[in-house]
């Protein structure tokens, strides 16, 4: 693991979002961030790149594009260094499925942290900058199967807004953990989302905690259990019924 710098900003607000972020370098090569606030790093340290295409990419998107639905609606709760998004945009054009994505962020990483980022090396693309530079709370077409709407809010808001809209058929879901914000993994949450999806819709998270698998079964989710990526021994594909 290399550390290759450290940004030491003022404290985070909603009007001037911020976290001290040390990048590392990942077992897989990617970068992560670490934030001071949630004291979380963003990724696993064994390959950031590795546990989205897992959790996310394997066990959402494909399990999702084989029910031949197109295009998908996908919701990411945490948009964060923006690999997720990247991610689904190159497998997007790579299976010719269209793609509306939103992706929910109450504090956004700032452009000296994301801007050190090395996904686009990696990848062989050069999208990256686009999606963190895309403005908030607006639907931008970055390309023309792949349409983003990053909304700059809490989940709290999103869900008590109750904006109406086409459900969406994947959700993947990637706060921080428990022990760091317990509040966005309780029953509530799970079953506000519940009520922006369909049955068959699909939710994928890195978190098997017995706590998380409940409160996602009481919102009327059928849970499976799944290998993890690297060290980690299993995650959570919930299906809602």
């Amino acid at each position: 693991m290399m550390n290759e710098g450290t940004w030491k900003n003022e404290e985070p607000t909603k009007e001037n979002p911020a976290f001290s972020s040390e990048l590392v370098v990942t077992k897989d090569g990617s970068h992560t961030l670490y934030s001071a606030r949630f004291n979380q790093w963003y990724h696993s340290l064994s390959g950031a790149f590795q546990e989205s295409r897992r959790i996310f990419m394997e066990l959402g998107f494909d399990y999702v594009k084989d029910s031949g639905k197109k295009p998908l609606r996908i919701l990411e709760m945490g948009f964060g260094t923006g690999s997720n998004t990247l991610l689904t945009l190159l497998k997007s054009q790579e299976e010719q499925i269209p793609v509306h994505y939103t992706s929910l962020e109450a504090y956004p990483v700032r452009a000296e942290a994301y801007e050190k980022l090395n996904y686009d090396s990696i990848l062989h693309s050069a999208v990256l900058q686009r999606l963190h530079q895309a403005p908030w709370n607006e639907s931008i077409a970055i390309l023309p199967d792949f349409t983003l709407q990053k909304l700059h809010t809490t989940i709290q808001d999103f869900i008590q807004q109750g904006i109406s809209q086409e459900p969406y058929d994947l959700v993947y879901y990637d706060a921080f953990a428990p022990s760091s914000q317990p509040e966005l993994w309780t029953p509530e949450i799970f079953a506000g989302l519940a009520k922006m999806l369909h049955t068959g819709s699909v939710l994928t998270t890195y978190c098997s905690k017995g706590e998380v698998r409940r409160a996602l079964k009481a919102a009327g989710f059928r849970i499976e259990k799944h290998p993890g990526p690297g060290y980690k021994r299993e995650v959570v594909r919930a299906i809602l019924q």
